[in-house]
């Protein structure tokens, strides 16, 4: 097995090899996008391996299959224990978790009731957007793809086929020489970046689009939402035009696999000094000490690996 992938996945109810973990080329999932997934995290601490935030991790994709109307033949508590069981064989205690749940094979009409397939794979991942970023920060770009109208594909559902819009948003960055894109809504108004929540600081304020602004409802978006209110730190939901990334004295983005990556430049803008600044350094420091024991975890977010 290449090194770039661990030795044995969990699919369909057993651990297997991860090369026996195959579809069908016709699985409707791969045809028409109809998959939910979670991306999660397992960090090594002070008190052994956990994983954070699992089961509101597993809450979201039970909701998210629940608007396709995936029924996932496995409960919430098989597939948590599925996820240890993938770190356990791999000997992971840092690592990305991917559940997924899909149609298989089964029928090729859009509406078609087709058996449902789950998977847990474990792996281990770095910074998402490259070694350094979240220390040095990033350059990003407002992309030229919108986010999807309200009422047409739910963006609060983490399903497979919204990921085409971020591949887009994605893609368009890359080419142009950014890490990463920033998305606008239908509305004009800030969204998200292609996989990641935004956050802007605007004299000591912490501002992020609202649920309605297309983005996904991100647990790491919640969890710095908490941690700020608890140190005190000033939290707005609120619309925010485009022009607020060149107002805005730090910008950073935040999700499972991009944890919390300063921006510090928007369309060769630099914002603020052009550095990581002071509140998403601490905003790094008291999530990331969740992990190393310096952020007391009051809120039951650290779900130990071996139970």
């Amino acid at each position: 097995m290449s090194k770039r992938y661990p030795e044995w996945i969990w699919h369909n109810g057993e651990i297997k090899p991860w090369a026996e973990a195959t579809t069908h080329v016709m699985a409707h999932a791969l045809h028409y996008g109809s998959s939910v997934f979670e991306g999660i995290r397992s960090y090594n601490t002070p008190q052994g391996s956990v994983i954070f935030r699992l089961t509101d991790h597993l809450k979201r994709l039970f909701h998210s299959a629940r608007v396709y109307d995936i029924v996932i033949p496995y409960s919430p508590e098989q597939i948590a224990l599925a996820c240890r069981e993938v770190l356990h064989r791999n000997s992971l205690a840092q690592a990305y978790l991917r559940p997924i749940a899909f149609r298989g094979l089964g029928g090729f009409e859009l509406g078609a009731d087709t058996p449902i397939d789950v998977a847990v794979a474990a792996l281990a991942m770095g910074a998402y957007l490259g070694e350094g970023v979240l220390e040095q920060g990033i350059d990003a770009c407002v992309s030229s793809w919108q986010r999807a109208a309200p009422n047409t594909i739910p963006a609060g559902a983490k399903a497979g086929g919204n990921y085409l819009s971020g591949q887009l948003i994605a893609r368009e960055a890359k080419r142009l020489g950014f890490s990463e894109g920033i998305a606008v809504a239908t509305s004009g108004l800030l969204s998200e970046g292609a996989g990641e929540n935004l956050f802007l600081v605007l004299d000591g304020v912490l501002h992020t689009p609202p649920l309605s602004s297309a983005i996904l409802h991100g647990i790491t978006r919640n969890s710095l939402m908490t941690l700020a209110h608890d140190d005190g730190i000033e939290i707005v939901e609120r619309n925010l035009p485009r022009e607020y990334l060149y107002f805005a004295d730090e910008v950073f983005m935040c999700g499972t696999a991009a944890e919390i990556t300063p921006i510090r430049s928007v369309d060769g803008k630099p914002v603020g000094p052009g550095r990581p600044g002071p509140v998403t350094q601490h905003l790094q420091k008291i999530f990331f000490g969740l992990f190393d024991g310096s952020t007391p975890d009051r809120h039951g977010w650290l779900e130990a690996v071996e139970t």
